[in-house]
């Protein structure tokens, strides 16, 4: 591949950090560089798109099944990719940030599949960012074994986990990467460096590029990424079809374009995924303007909700249809030395995944090592030697548009308690976030920026329908930010709150609380550290 004129294309304006080189080299800036130019444009219309439908919606327009596509959900020929060998049996999924510990622990855990997660469990920092590439990097050379100072040693085992990586949304930029002074695509950096320096080694391992996509909102935006995976393959002279990607459906626009999405990735399709919390955050920020969409406490909107169970029941129908994998959701559980808590959260997760495996998932995800032999106790015991469930195409289940959005089955005033909470994990979360940690244990639970997300959207809309008052809140979160001082005596107080308050507690809800708090906070350029 040629090289010319390629620092004038790609600008780091990141600062020099430990090996950095290794991975921002001529090359792999060039290849960026290439997919920024094919495809920019066409993300800055499909974001323009998100918005107008967003107002649409907003405006009284209802939320369908599209005509306009009902003849790909009526043809019963086309099917996905068949799965790649070391993807046909995902039983266990672990999922966390590409921390250099974190790595070597999933890939270890006896989890079928990591996902290495640039997305929800990372928080952006440009280091974080560069140390996540590096260790996956080491991770496919088998490199990553390492000492800690106080002697713990992480050496990786004979047989790691299939690696999958997950970009971060389209949404969102890398302010340290720019042509032209504008920032380049987040979602084309983190797959671009990827694909750049692993596709190729996990070839010659047997294994393959894959991907978790997140956030898609509709079938043109899997089409977006089905045109990249196109041309990546083309530029390294990869085969086209050797990329493989699961698509999360955590929205709620995408989960009338199931079908759609398999069908716009199906040379490159692994399936789909239930993502919980934000699928509920993305309910509350199209539909926050209706009282029938009030939820009540995050804690009591399980996944056995009518609205949840039919958009959990589509997808595992869905994918069966076309031949791909469903996979289900998180299990948050974090062990703890208290015997007994342990042991009433693991019978719940228990239920939780007994529940997902006679429904037809065929694996699913957990947070925690610790998690994983009670997921694939579970799953073993309803797939036996099989390794998916593919062939059981639930023919039974039937959803309509009015089960996806009944909402209002499951709604309810929120408690003291669960306001309360929802102030304290936000604000938590924020906290740790800014300080460079995407995945923090709270409350005995692994939370990533989903968690965050729903619990400052629950706030926004109690407090728009007056199911709590706005000054009980705000005497709330002084309580909730004194305690999180007191606490973490480190902690970022004054940010914390003006973050809550901005993306919480304004006339209007914020889409998403990252890209304010990276502009605000993540983004250090070289001149900035003098």
């Amino acid at each position: 591949m040629s090289t010319t004129a390629l620092t004038s294309t790609v600008q780091v304006l990141g600062a020099p950090g430990d090996r950095h080189g290794e991975i921002l080299t001529p090359e792999a800036l060039d290849f960026l560089g290439r997919l920024d130019a094919a495809f920019a444009n066409r993300r800055f219309e499909l974001l323009a798109e998100r918005r107008r439908r967003t107002e649409r919606l907003a405006s009284g327009t209802p939320l369908d099944f599209s005509p306009a596509t009902s003849a790909v959900r009526a043809d019963p020929t086309w099917r996905v990719a068949p799965p790649a060998p070391d993807l046909t049996d995902r039983r266990v999924e672990i999922t966390g940030p590409p921390e250099r510990r974190m790595t070597v622990n999933a890939l270890n855990s006896g989890a079928r599949v990591w996902m290495a997660d640039f997305e929800d469990a990372t928080a952006p920092t440009w280091d974080n960012i560069i140390a996540g590439q590096l260790n996956l990097r080491d991770a496919c050379e088998r490199r990553i074994d390492f000492t800690t100072p106080d002697g713990r040693q992480y050496r990786l085992g004979d047989t790691p986990a299939t690696i999958m990586v997950r970009p971060r949304g389209w949404h969102l930029t890398e302010a340290h990467l720019a042509v032209d002074s504008r920032p380049l695509s987040a979602s084309l950096v983190d797959f671009g460096l990827y694909f750049f320096h692993c596709a190729q080694r996990r070839i010659d391992a047997g294994s393959g590029p894959y991907f978790y996509l997140p956030k898609l909102e509709n079938r043109s935006e899997a089409r977006l990424w089905n045109d990249v995976f196109v041309l990546a393959q083309d530029l390294l002279g990869i085969p086209r079809g050797t990329i493989r990607a699961t698509v999360l459906i955590e929205t709620v626009t995408a989960a009338f374009e199931m079908e759609e999405i398999l069908y716009e990735l199906r040379e490159h399709s692994a399936g789909l995924n239930a993502g919980r919390w934000d699928y509920l955050f993305s309910l509350i920020k199209n539909f926050g303007h209706r009282p029938d969409f009030v939820l009540p406490d995050r804690a009591k909107v399980t996944m056995t909700s009518p609205f949840l169970r039919a958009y959990t029941e589509l997808l595992v129908r869905t994918c069966h249809k076309r031949g791909a994998h469903a996979i289900g959701g998180m299990a948050a559980h974090v062990p703890s030395r208290d015997a007994q808590a342990d042991e009433a959260a693991l019978a719940t997760v228990r239920l939780d995944k007994e529940r997902e495996a006679e429904d037809g998932f065929d694996g699913s995800w957990v947070a925690h090592p610790g998690l994983v032999p009670v997921c694939r106790d579970v799953f073993d015991g309803v797939l036996g030697e099989r390794p998916h469930q593919i062939d059981r195409t639930r023919d039974d289940v039937h959803v309509t548009a009015a089960d996806l959005l009944a909402v209002r089955r499951t709604a309810g005033p929120p408690s003291p308690e669960g306001v309360r909470s929802n102030i304290a994990v936000a604000l938590r979360y924020f906290d740790a976030w800014l300080r460079g940690s995407g995945a923090v244990a709270l409350y005995g639970l692994m939370e990533d920026a989903a968690t965050a997300e729903i619990a400052r959207c629950q706030i926004w809309q109690w407090i728009r329908h007056g199911a709590v008052d706005r000054d009980t809140v705000l005497a709330l979160l002084d309580d909730e930010v004194a305690a999180l001082g007191a606490e973490y005596p480190w902690a970022r107080q004054d940010e914390v709150r003006a973050l809550f308050t901005r993306t919480a507690l304004g006339r209007d809800l914020p889409a998403f609380f990252t890209p304010d708090a990276y502009a605000r906070h993540l983004v250090v350029r070289p001149e900035a550290r003098s």
